[in-house]
This record gives C-alpha cells, sequence and structure tokens, in this order.
C-alpha cells in the first residue's frame, strides 16, 4: 500500500477537478496523463496510481490530474491549461516540476508557454508539438471507434500500437476480456479530448518555454512519431532529448528506468 496516497478535488468554474495526491516532499510534481483520462477519470484511484511512485514520496509531493468534469464541446488543449493553471493556484501550488505524457504533453507545453511562472522544470514524454499525419490517423481512427461504441477495438488497438512486441506477447491473452473491462456510460468526455489534439498546434511558439526541459520518446513510436520529439528539442532552447531503442508510445510504462530517469531531472 502507498503511504499517504489520497484523492482529491478542486473547483474549476461550475464544475471541479479531479485529482490524487501523495507524498510528504517538498517539491511539487505535477502529473499530466494522455487520452486515455478521457475513458476513466482518476477519481478513487490514488493507491494504484501513486503506486510507482512511492520511493520518491520523501523528497516530492505528487499530484496526478484529470481534466476538469465537464468539458463543453471545442473544449481546446489552451483551455485545459488555463483549467490546470487555475487548479494550481487554488491548491496552493506556485511552482512545480511538470511530467505531461503524451496528450498530457500537449497541455504541459501549453503550461509552459502561457504561465511559465507556475514551471519550475518540464518533462514532456511521447508527445508532439502539432498534428502531423501520425497523429491525425491514430486519433482520427480512435474518433471513429469510440463513436461506434467498439470499447475492444479501441482497446486492442490502443495497446498493439503502444507497445512493444516483446511486452504485447506476455498479455495479449488478455485481449478477449478487453471489450468489458473499463467502458465507458459515455464516450462524450473522450471524443472531447481526442477532438482537442486535432486542433493542436504550439510548434510556432515553443522557443518561448524558457524552463529546464527534457523531451522522453519512443523510437518506435506509432501513435505521435519519434520525429515529433525531435522537433521540440530543436525549437525549445536547451532541451535535452532522450529516446528509448526499441521502445514505442507506452515508453513511459515499459522502461524500467523510465520514473527514475525522471525524478533525477526533476531533482
Amino acid at each position: 500500500m502507498v503511504c499517504n496516497a489520497k484523492n482529491g478535488s478542486v473547483k474549476i468554474g461550475d464544475t471541479s477537478m479531479d485529482f490524487v495526491y501523495g507524498g510528504s516532499g517538498e517539491k511539487k510534481l505535477i502529473i499530466l496523463p494522455g487520452l486515455s483520462e478521457g475513458i476513466t477519470t482518476l477519481k478513487g484511484k490514488a493507491i494504484f496510481l501513486l503506486y510507482p511512485y512511492r520511493k520518491y514520496f520523501d523528497r516530492f509531493t505528487v499530484y496526478m490530474f484529470s481534466r476538469k468534469k465537464d468539458m463543453p464541446k471545442g473544449y481546446s488543449i489552451q483551455e485545459m491549461a488555463a483549467d490546470q493553471a487555475a487548479a494550481l493556484t487554488a491548491l496552493g501550488i506556485d511552482k512545480a516540476c511538470v511530467l505531461g505524457v503524451s496528450q498530457g504533453g500537449m497541455i504541459a507545453q501549453y503550461l509552459a508557454i502561457d504561465y511559465s511562472e507556475l514551471v519550475e522544470k518540464l518533462v514532456i514524454a511521447v508527445s508532439a508539438p502539432r498534428v502531423n499525419e501520425i497523429v491525425r490517423e491514430y486519433v482520427s481512427g480512435k474518433i471513429e471507434t469510440a463513436q461506434a461504441g467498439d470499447h475492444k477495438t479501441l482497446m486492442i488497438d490502443t495497446m498493439e500500437r503502444s507497445y512493444s512486441q516483446e511486452y504485447l506477447r506476455k498479455y495479449r491473452w488478455l485481449y478477449p476480456v478487453l471489450g468489458n473491462i473499463g467502458k465507458p456510460k459515455s464516450y462524450d468526455r473522450f471524443l472531447v479530448n481526442a477532438n482537442a489534439i486535432l486542433e493542436f498546434d504550439v510548434y510556432d511558439k515553443l522557443g518561448s518555454i524558457a524552463c529546464t526541459t527534457l523531451i522522453i520518446a519512443g523510437e518506435d513510436d506509432k501513435i505521435v512519431g519519434v520525429q515529433a520529439s525531435k522537433e521540440m528539442h530543436e525549437r525549445i532552447p536547451g532541451s535535452e532529448l532522450y529516446i528509448y531503442p526499441g521502445l514505442g508510445h507506452a515508453a513511459f510504462d515499459e522502461a524500467k528506468d523510465f520514473n527514475e530517469r525522471v525524478f533525477e531531472f526533476f531533482d
């Protein structure tokens, strides 16, 4: 069990934003998850979600955020970043290290651009600065599958595109039950998140990111492509780039040293 793992909620306008948090360290770490957050929020999952970070709880207080509960159609990633900044301010967090994964990395980029005073250091993992052909094809397919209510295909395709073949050989036996796990009552939330990605583009603004930045990529990423990380590295002044050979979009989950690499950078 994770010591000091808790669930929380913060008011954002006329709605609220769920989060989980744990640790007692002086440094604050904000984790922004990817598109899968649109299928199931973080509510009530503190122990499960924070378990991988428990060894860092003496140096960090770790927060992981959902998007806000009520997301209007047309809700943009820039607006998501604005709401995230409002949540941090409401919680009294005036400076934090930020880890954004996939779509969370897109929100993190806007957070560092529009609210630079809040971001001490930044890690952007398996993300992109704009919609490229790989992103557009993947997200458009997810939208079509979600609209059809085909949860099994949605989950299996995500697995197949995210993980290495070595990993998939161990877990493909679970595919027959994936259609029954975590299926939401509605895909409305997922669709708002997905459509926001299709409109995302901060490529020309990356030069204004002033905080120390680490970009992490998977060499075989089939969801955003490794070139997307190289573009961010070229545009963000003084940024570092690390590419995991042989891994894809789920490098943050598969790479055994991912968390250690992130926390050493922040610490």
